[in-house]
């Protein structure tokens, strides 16, 4: 015979065991569903069947890289630099705010991954993206950890840019500076020397010509 306490053992030991399962099992249902979510793309799909759709919503893994020689192009295609005096600014809420060369960027450990680029209802194309994490220079150079949002500037040109991002997708890589796509530098057209790489966002939510990085409370 089990006596009082063993019982309520027992019961608690139970009890976890359920309450365990029972999480187990909700957060199994709520990654079926957030898979779910997703649209995954045969392997083959046009691009021009992608022109307008939510990126967010869309499934890639299957696809191919889109040949840069039909990369299409919009907003400011003609900005340039001088490397030698051009320099990605890195400021706002960090304790040792700096400046880097292009070369030192290329020197940084590489990212390097296929991301869809989608304009709605004109473009869509699949680039191999490469360039670095901005979330590791933050931690380099000591964010401060109340930072709510990353700011990205682009170009002194006429259409200088300027877009925040939640710290959440910066410091998960969802966002990176690229430098090079599908092997090679970044064209001109395409916002050499530096592009922001917005992984699930449209086209209008990334950045050509990226010279500034701004950490902001």
């Amino acid at each position: 015979m089990f006596n009082r306490r063993q019982i309520i053992k027992l019961f608690v030991f139970c009890g976890g065991l359920a309450l365990t399962f029972f999480n187990s099992s909700i957060n199994g249902i709520g990654l079926l569903f957030a898979a779910a979510k997703r649209r995954l793309l045969h392997k083959g799909t046009p691009m021009s069947e992608l022109m307008h759709d939510d990126p967010a919503k869309i499934d890639t893994r299957n696809l191919e890289t889109t040949p840069i020689d039909e990369f299409d192009v919009m907003g400011e295609t003609d900005f340039s630099v001088n490397l030698d005096e051009w320099r990605l600014e890195i400021s706002g809420a960090v304790k040792r705010p700096a400046s880097f060369t292009y070369q030192e960027l290329l020197n940084r450990p590489a990212i390097e991954r296929n991301v869809l680029l989608i304009c709605s209802g004109f473009f869509a194309y699949n680039g191999l993206w490469k360039g670095f994490s901005v979330a590791d220079l933050l931690r380099e150079l000591g964010y401060d950890p109340k930072a709510r949002r990353v700011k990205f500037t682009g170009s002194a040109g006429f259409r200088r840019k300027n877009l925040r991002y939640e710290m959440e997708e910066v410091m998960s890589d969802k966002v990176f500076i690229a430098y090079a796509v599908n092997g090679q530098p970044l064209p001109q057209r395409h916002g050499f020397p530096l592009r922001l790489v917005a992984d699930d966002h449209l086209g209008r939510r990334w950045v050509k010509y990226i010279n500034q990085v701004t950490v902001t409370l």
